[in-house]
């Protein structure tokens, strides 16, 4: 149901006093005209510095004055219906005045065709307001809008795009506001007099700025290659065969668009690594939620950052959106004294990750799969359960090799990497990442490049994860070695042997 037909409905059912939380102010009343129209209503729209306009026989009543703003749907006559559009009035909502009259409008409303509707950038609803107000999306702009305003920009130019380059412009505009696509394409043409291929470009740098803004998602560029994951070869063989699984003609074929990972392991095997490498080899932007940000003081504040990341992430598909740790954000929710808060936007986040159509690819990650709800873990919700445990000896060879790869590319054949993935057991990707940086600043600090003796001398003074936290890592171990989850990588699950803390 797209918006004009939800805000139409909810005014024939009488719905007195709607909220709509959008940054777009004028397309969204010039939907709402559209409604009006359609359902024969006048529209009143006022704002704190002109109090309400356009209506010669209301022009600047309420002006500098909230409370006489809302006295205006009670003036008019009952038989006359009517649209009160109020500008950024979620600023007075605190007011006590405000917040009566409010109520008292609710009650005496549902019997007229008259609905006040509140039109904010946020969702800021006071406690007291949070049974009568009623909150109606209004979604991005979708393809078919964005194509409209660039052909009328085009228009006003006359410029002829090919249309694989307008197809281009249009999908790179996408989760972006109809004003931002304005300003961006209308800078270009400023510049240029018209528009051209690499206009592109501009628009995904302002989609980057749109997205920081929201402080909610950040806009993350992925150059990691799978080339650049050592090990982990049956989850890079599943990525693989997926590769063209977003295109149209794997839905000629019949499939279906990927839906997700959860990826559960122990910490600095490379989850985070994977993330990138998928965005990147399947040329898709990334997108990473911070879960923490999602929560936000004000009632119904944390359900609407859920759905506004979830409208932007679908807006900009096909698209990876990475969740890292996001055990970290969904432990034990069912014992916070938060009102409910955290279960509620849990529950909208699994429902969309069970019925979302649009190619968004979640990629989750996880340390502490004991600390997730099960709802989380069951089939739907993510097409697999990947494990990423501690690399084998043969992986670490390789992870060696990566990095030196790309520190010594020129004299890598003087490293032994196999002497270096036998000397360190139940080290981590991220572990041996660090014991090369170690190295390193051995050789630099004596004027000469490090050797393998550095590197083997760095990692004897580096005390492993494996060691710090054994019973954690062995129980994981155990979870996956019971085959509750895929293991992404070949050979036994438990990997070389965890040492106790006396050996080494």
């Amino acid at each position: 149901m797209n918006f004009q037909t939800e805000f139409e409905l909810l005014l024939r059912a009488c719905y007195p006093l709607l909220y709509v939380p959008t940054p777009e102010e004028e397309r969204l009343e010039a939907a709402i005209a559209s409604v009006a129209k359609r359902t024969q209503r006048a529209v009143y729209v006022w704002d704190f510095v002109d109090g309400y306009r356009d209506n010669p026989n209301t022009a600047h009543f309420g002006r500098r004055n909230p409370l006489q703003a809302l006295e205006l749907p009670e003036q008019l006559p009952e038989q006359a219906p009517g649209i009160f559009l109020l500008r950024d009035f979620h600023r007075f909502l605190e007011d006590i005045a405000i917040a009566r009259k409010l109520r008292n409008l609710a009650r005496s409303l549902k019997s007229q065709a008259k609905n006040l509707v509140i039109v904010a950038p946020e969702l800021a609803i006071p406690t007291e307001l949070a049974e009568v107000l009623t909150v109606v999306d209004f979604p991005l702009p979708t393809a078919a809008e964005i194509r409209a305003e660039i052909e009328r920009l085009l228009a006003s130019t006359g410029q002829n795009l090919p249309e694989q380059l307008l197809d281009e412009l249009v999908r790179s505009a996408q989760g972006l506001s109809l004003e931002r696509i304005r300003r961006v394409l209308t800078r270009a043409i400023a510049a240029r007099g018209h528009l051209e291929a690499d206009d592109a470009d501009l628009v995904l740098a302002e989609k980057r700025q749109s997205i920081r803004q929201t402080q909610i998602l950040d806009f993350y560029p992925a150059t990691e290659r799978i080339a650049d994951i050592g090990g982990l070869d049956n989850l890079k063989d599943w990525l693989l065969r997926r590769g063209g699984a977003f295109s149209e003609q794997a839905r000629a074929y019949g499939l279906p668009h990927p839906r997700g990972l959860l990826l559960v392991g122990i910490q600095g095997t490379g989850k985070s690594l994977t993330a990138k490498a998928i965005a990147h080899h399947w040329h898709l932007p990334l997108l990473r939620l911070d879960v923490g940000r999602l929560f936000g003081n004000l009632v119904g504040e944390s359900e609407s950052r859920t759905r506004q990341t979830i409208q932007l992430a679908e807006a900009l598909a096909p698209c990876v959106l990475w969740i890292d740790e996001i055990d970290k954000a969904f432990a034990g929710f069912d014992s916070r004294g938060d009102a409910g808060t955290t279960g509620r936007v849990f529950g909208t986040f699994i429902t969309w990750l069970a019925e979302k159509q649009s190619p968004v690819f979640v990629v989750a990650t996880a340390n502490n799969i004991q600390a997730l709800p099960p709802e989380m873990l069951r089939k739907g919700r993510f097409d697999e359960i990947f494990f990423v445990g501690l690399p084998s000896q043969v992986e670490r060879q390789a992870i060696f090799q990566v990095h030196l790869g790309r520190l010594r590319p020129h004299n890598l054949s003087q490293y032994d990497c196999d002497r270096l993935a036998y000397e360190t057991p139940d080290f981590s990707g991220a572990e041996i990442e660090q014991t090369l940086v170690e190295a390193m600043h051995i050789g630099f600090s004596q004027n000469r490049d490090f050797t393998t003796d550095d590197v083997l001398a760095a990692a004897s003074q580096i005390v492993p994860l494996a060691r710090t936290a054994q019973e954690q890592i062995q129980s994981l171990q155990a979870w996956a070695a019971a085959g509750k989850a895929r293991l992404a990588s070949r050979g036994n699950p438990l990997g070389d042997r965890v040492p106790p803390s006396s050996e080494r």
